[in-house]
């Protein structure tokens, strides 16, 4: 059942915008998956749906695998356009960036650098990057800074 809500979800927010967390459960309703608020973001969670722009500016839910088909050229436009700082301590890696555009960045990083990172938070304007070691948030910090 899990599967195949999620592959719904996958096909609907493909299909056309989805701008909130109610308008995803209000269609998944649509289609028969009773599901919850909780539920609902749970699956957002494990699909690791972010908010990008839609063509008229409004934030909508996209996979990220249509963020890893774009080219570097292009993660490196968003990371030039998106980020006003970075700094690290121990093995945490904070990046400011413009307000709304911390998820975008995020899944640009994450894609480029998965492998020196444990995890990632994105808020609106920060992203919270877990380096493996201080080594590697030393390294991941200068690779950004590098970016820009």
């Amino acid at each position: 059942m899990k599967n195949k809500r999620q592959e719904k979800i996958l096909e609907i927010i493909n299909k056309s915008p989805i701008y909130t967390q109610d308008d995803l459960q209000s269609a998944l309703l649509n289609y028969g998956f009773k599901v919850t608020q909780s539920t609902v973001s749970r699956d957002i969670r494990e699909l690791k749906l972010v908010k990008s722009h839609d063509d008229a500016g409004n934030y909508c839910y996209v996979a990220p695998k249509q963020y890893s088909s774009e080219t570097s050229k292009e993660f490196k436009q968003v990371m030039l356009k998106s980020v006003k700082e970075v700094d690290y301590a121990v093995n945490d890696v904070v990046i400011k960036c413009m307000t709304g555009m911390a998820q975008s960045v995020c899944v640009a990083l994450e894609s480029e650098f998965a492998d020196v990172m444990l995890g990632s938070i994105a808020g609106d304007d920060t992203v919270l990057l877990i380096a493996r070691s201080e080594q590697d948030a030393q390294w991941l910090t200068e690779q950004i800074k590098v970016m820009l």
